[in-house]
């Protein structure tokens, strides 16, 4: 299966920061760090990282397996993708939160992943503003993000703005939709965001841009992806939507992004031989 997007304006190819991205990612229940498919897409990762000046790796949540402790962190995630530790961005699981107030999560990225009282954040990279979130809040808890998220986007410091997090949106994979970030979502439409990134699902999607109800739209929508191939077991899918643009669950891989001033392109890099290609580029809203 190939697939490809076009923009009508091709994006300049200007200097860029790379982004490397997945989820669900280190499990050594069964098989030791150094043989696992995390060890695989990490060595994705670092022949990426050695080929440019600016790189930095997005975690989608669900790091460590199965219930993020911190020596799971230690004995397995640190094995394979700790190299990049310094480079990273990452965001929560459900399965972080498998430890209470997800410490062992929290205690392995520090300062890089907020703090427990507030587990969302924002980078900026050159023209490109980076957004943190956690789909695990419940409550109060996430009404906080909501309102901070709302301010966030007031700020008018970046042309173009990438949001990620671990329950998607919209999926056909096995979880399926998660109506409980419809709020967020609608929130990040309105604001005209470019980007949004998730795992959870366990198979690789990229959805056309939508609109905050999920319909397509071209011109203004949100282009969204679903990356939990980052190691973990590879999942069923359900039936594709009209919303899909192209999936598989055949093979893990990272998804790669170079953003560039007013534009991105993406590529998903498989860790083995396979028919399944996926690339396009597209300019910011």
């Amino acid at each position: 299966m190939t697939a490809s997007a076009q923009s009508k304006n091709t994006p300049s190819r200007d200097a860029h920061v790379l982004l490397l991205a997945a989820g669900d990612i280190a499990d050594c229940r069964k098989t030791p760090a150094e043989t696992s498919n995390a060890a695989l897409t990490a060595t994705l990762v670092e022949q990426e990282l050695k080929q440019v000046n600016q790189g930095f790796v997005v975690t989608l949540g669900d790091s460590t397996y199965p219930i993020g402790a911190f020596s799971e962190f230690r004995d397995c995630y640190d094995k394979t993708w700790g190299k990049f530790k310094s480079k990273t961005l990452p965001a929560p699981g459900n399965h972080e939160y498998g430890v209470p107030e997800a410490k062992g999560y929290f205690g392995y990225f520090g300062e890089a992943a907020g703090s427990r009282e507030r587990s969302y954040y924002k980078k900026n990279i050159g023209t490109w503003r980076l957004i943190s979130l956690n789909s695990n809040l419940k409550g109060t808890a996430m009404q906080e993000q909501i309102d901070w998220l709302k301010n966030e986007l007031k700020n008018k410091d970046a042309s173009c703005t990438l949001a990620f997090w671990h329950h998607p949106r919209f999926s056909t994979g096995g979880h399926r939709d998660n109506d409980f970030m419809e709020p967020i979502w609608r929130l990040l439409s309105s604001a005209n965001i470019d980007l949004v990134l998730s795992g959870h699902d366990h198979n690789y999607e990229r959805l056309a841009p939508l609109n905050a109800d999920g319909e397509r739209d071209n011109l203004k929508g949100m282009r969204s992806f679903v990356v939990g191939t980052g190691g973990a077991k590879l999942t069923p899918m359900f039936f594709p939507r009209a919303m899909t643009e192209v999936r598989q669950n055949e093979v893990h891989g990272v998804l790669k992004l170079r953003l560039f001033k007013a534009s991105y392109d993406w590529e998903f890099l498989p860790v083995s031989s396979t028919n399944f290609s996926d690339r396009g580029q597209a300019t910011c809203h």
